[in-house]
């Protein structure tokens, strides 16, 4: 063979080898992601700025500062840094990240914990079932008013609710962890996009701060790795998006915080809770019984008043104070149980050999509390604040996104104080 042939062979060999890899690539990210397909911006929403939300599950309103978490530091230094962020009650996963991302309190919205129960439906609370979800999210809302939205493994993004899909999504796999550079990956291809293709919303969920807690405490090494990790995502992400020259916005949160609880005084739940009469669900920092017949509340009640031990209270839900937005006025889908179990801070009802837990009102535990960091060219520079509620968080992201957003428990002073 002529020595130019050979030259040419070797050349279309690489081309072969370079579009087998692409396609390798290619195939790796279809099978981690769901892609609605057809959707496009529409051309005024093309000309709108990016929002990432970052939600570090438990990331602690102190973790940063304690554990030194030099990106988040840096770039929370260079635009707003809240003192802390106070999550909506209860301080569960489920009831903040929809917090978050609808601007309601948990009462509100009917996403009022991790697990609950609905007389109405007669069923405990299914997170992939969209039927659960009367109200709507930011993402729902952005895809309406053809914006186009991501997630990266957010809480709630799987269902179609209000039967709408999210348009890209990362699918949470059982034996697949995700890296930091996987995920600094994903955003800059989301970015690299065509424009009309492109995401301006896009959601992400760290969850290894919140394990870490829960088995080993808020002190130990495995939370100190687990900061360093998130600090590493953040950074990571930053570089992606920064190496695409996109106006993006970032949004830092978690949903609560972590306290150590206490693991010699843990509270049990009565026996003598007649199951024929009352459905029990336990969240830890409370436990909610839901009568079947009415007539039965006030009985139970009072029996367990006349007999509960140390460590809780038994409180009618008409009787939940005020602060929570937990009360009987507040409960919209009727999710909240007729009689609580209120438990002691620090004690909870668990039989968990951890050392970590969450759920407290944050106002009561300080440990409970959340972070908020933000950064971009929509926020103001240099900027430290004083702790405020959860639900201002939506208003803040629909004004940089400059979509319609919809009524909701939020102020607006949030987003007033801290956007350009």
């Amino acid at each position: 063979m002529h020595f130019n042939d050979l030259i040419r062979m070797k050349k279309i060999n690489l081309l072969l080898l370079f579009l087998f890899c692409c396609n390798a690539v290619f195939a790796q990210n279809d099978s981690l992601q769901n892609i609605v397909e057809g959707r496009v911006n529409s051309a005024e929403q093309m000309r709108k700025p990016y929002v990432v939300l970052i939600c570090s599950d438990a990331f602690r309103w102190d973790y940063a500062q304690k554990y030194q978490a030099k990106n988040l530091l840096k770039f929370s230094a260079e635009g707003v840094r809240a003192a802390s962020m106070m999550p909506s009650f209860p301080a569960s996963t489920h009831a903040n990240h929809f917090a978050l991302v609808s601007g309601l309190y948990p009462s509100h919205s009917g996403i009022v914990g991790n697990e609950f129960y609905d007389p109405a439906r007669n069923e405990m609370f299914k997170p992939r079932d969209a039927s659960w979800f009367g109200e709507e999210p930011i993402w729902v809302t952005a895809e309406k008013q053809k914006m186009l939205t991501a997630s990266f493994l957010y809480i709630d993004t799987d269902p179609a609710i209000k039967g709408v899909h999210i348009t890209y999504l990362y699918k949470h796999l059982k034996n697949h962890v995700y890296t930091a550079e996987e995920r600094g990956r994903a955003l800059k291809d989301w970015l690299s996009l065509p424009e009309e293709k492109r995401p301006h919303f896009i959601a992400c969920y760290i969850p290894d701060a919140d394990h870490a807690g829960h088995t080993y405490g808020p002190n130990s090494a495995e939370v100190k790795n687990a900061v360093a990790f998130v600090d590493d995502v953040v950074g990571k992400m930053v570089e992606a998006a920064k190496s695409t020259g996109m106006p993006v916005n970032f949004i830092f949160v978690s949903d609560h915080g972590m306290f150590n609880f206490d693991r010699e005084h843990r509270l049990q739940i009565p026996s003598t809770i007649d199951k024929d009469k009352f459905i029990t669900v336990s969240q830890g920092n409370y436990v909610s019984l839901y009568a079947k017949n009415p007539a039965d509340i006030m009985p139970m009640y009072e029996k367990l008043k006349a007999e509960h031990a140390d460590g809780y209270d038994v409180v009618l839900k008409k009787d939940l104070p005020p602060i929570l937005h937990f009360g009987t006025g507040d409960d919209r889908y009727n999710r909240i149980g007729d009689i609580m179990l209120m438990a002691q801070h620090p004690k909870i009802f668990t039989n968990s050999t951890g050392y970590g837990a969450h759920g407290f009102d944050g106002h009561e535990v300080k440990d409970n509390q959340a972070t908020f960091f933000a950064w971009g060219p929509a926020f103001k520079p240099h900027l430290e604040i004083p702790t405020f509620d959860n639900i201002e968080v939506y208003d803040v992201m629909t004004k940089i996104l400059a979509i319609k957003g919809l009524p909701n428990d939020g102020t607006g002073t949030i987003a007033k104080e801290i956007l350009k």
